[in-house]
């Protein structure tokens, strides 16, 4: 009973949690005119508002761009943040900690005082309107160091380490067949958070890519939006639209973040 019990509540909290992108389906499938109706039942202008979507902006350029942005970022920012994870977690050097703790300070910076100064750098360096202004400086996050070099410290054994030193490994050997079948899981929980984050970035690109063909995703969503009247059948399919590579990605790495959870919940 108690089993049954908790099956129906996880399957209620799935539902709630459901219900928005559901909404957000529905209302995509209908025009602006039959939004006073309330009912959940889909419409049949799906396909009329997916060519408007693309007749408005350059919709497809839009999400190429924000996928090039995207996997290059994450690419970055997890072999970065795993390489720098394992030097503070694993090896010993001069000036260890307070590395550590100068990069974990500066999380608590808003992202919004850095905004004049980098822009001001990118216009230098005649990166403006370009996806190199977006790219280059998200290449690194002080979250993923810490959150890379946390995991490792708890998961990753100091005698595989001192073992692979006796037989010989130098440090780049022991990141590649010791350090990442360790830190898969936590890499994995990684570029699923930095490929949301990246996908999901409105002010630095609305601030630095001013050309339609340059525009991130969330730049051509707010255009959507734009009017006197706004258009919530166009915005909410172009919503939907931008949420597909999301559930891809989350597709790809689902597995693998199961697979870290259960081994920590075996290991505990």
């Amino acid at each position: 009973m108690k089993r049954k019990l908790l099956y129906l509540s996880l399957l209620g909290v799935m539902l709630f949690s459901a219900f928005p992108l559901y909404f957000s389906f529905v209302v995509s499938t209908k025009d602006n005119s039959a939004l006073a109706d309330v009912s959940l039942i889909p419409g049949a202008n799906l396909v009329s508002n997916i060519k408007r979507v693309f007749d408005t902006v350059p919709f497809d350029q839009a999400i190429i761009n924000s996928l090039i942005v995207s996997s290059a970022v994450t690419a970055s920012v997890v072999l970065f943040s795993t390489l720098a994870g394992f030097a503070f977690a694993k090896l010993h050097f001069r000036w260890r900690t307070g590395l550590l703790l100068a990069v974990v300070a500066t999380m608590m910076v808003p992202t919004q005082l850095g905004i004049i100064p980098q822009f001001m750098l990118i216009t230098e360096l005649e990166w403006h309107d370009t996806l190199t202004a977006v790219i280059v400086p998200a290449l690194v996050n002080a979250f993923g160091v810490f959150f890379m070099t946390q995991y490792l410290s708890e998961a990753l054994p100091t005698e595989l380490i001192e073992a692979g030193r006796v037989d010989g490994a130098a440090s780049h050997r022991l990141f590649w067949h010791v350090v990442l079948p360790v830190a898969r899981p936590a890499m994995a929980v990684l570029a699923m958070l930095t490929f949301l984050a990246s996908w999901n970035d409105y002010l630095w690109p609305l601030v630095v890519l001013a050309s339609p063909e340059n525009q991130t995703v969330q730049v051509a969503l707010s255009q959507l939006r734009a009017g006197y009247v706004t258009d919530y059948s166009l915005a909410l399919t172009g919503t939907m639209l931008a949420t597909i590579p999301l559930v891809i990605v989350f597709g790809a790495l689902g597995k693998q973040l199961i697979g870290g959870i259960m081994q920590g919940a075996i290991k505990g």
